[in-house]
């Protein structure tokens, strides 16, 4: 499979925050947790622009943006080394099956040896067996032995005040 002729990628800017929620809420709908979305433009914005928390990358086709990707470094202690985390990685599915997905992980893969990370970590639910498929056939292997948790919302309030 070869990549799209005319794929390039960009970094997003603040105007693009509609974008990026429409491309978060397209997610949550593929992922069947459109109603955990509560970002907003505003929220967005402030987060990603103005407490540069992570960025977001766009993969553009002919002026139009077809997948986006956000992410953020982390820290590994075993290692010593800083990390790339990739929060949430998606291509819009009439564009899938023409290597942008390939494109992108091999565009984070890059920067990660380029920065001299460590490693590059996402998640995958445990249902979507294509997308756990796509990342083994790049050479990742899931995390056996781990579990996430997670603390959000109440939760968070209910034990940072107990």
């Amino acid at each position: 499979m070869s990549m799209h002729p005319t794929l390039r990628f960009r970094i997003a800017e603040k105007q693009d925050c509609e974008t990026i929620l429409k491309f978060i809420k397209e997610l949550a709908r593929y992922e069947k947790l459109e109603d955990e979305v509560v970002a907003t433009v505003e929220i967005l914005e402030d987060w990603l622009f103005e407490k540069m928390s992570a960025e977001v990358m766009f993969a553009v086709i002919d002026g139009k943006e077809v997948g986006f990707a956000l992410y953020f470094s982390n820290f590994s202690t075993f290692l010593g080394k800083a990390g790339l985390y990739i929060e949430d990685i998606y291509v819009r599915e009439e564009f899938r099956g023409q290597g942008i997905g390939t494109a992108m992980m091999k565009y984070f893969a890059q920067m990660a040896d380029e920065c001299g990370f460590g490693r590059v970590e996402w998640a995958c639910l445990d249902w979507n067996t294509d997308s756990i498929e796509f990342y083994e056939s790049l050479g990742a292997v899931g995390m056996d032995g781990w579990t996430t948790f997670r603390l959000s919302g109440d939760a968070i309030k209910a034990f940072a005040n107990r």
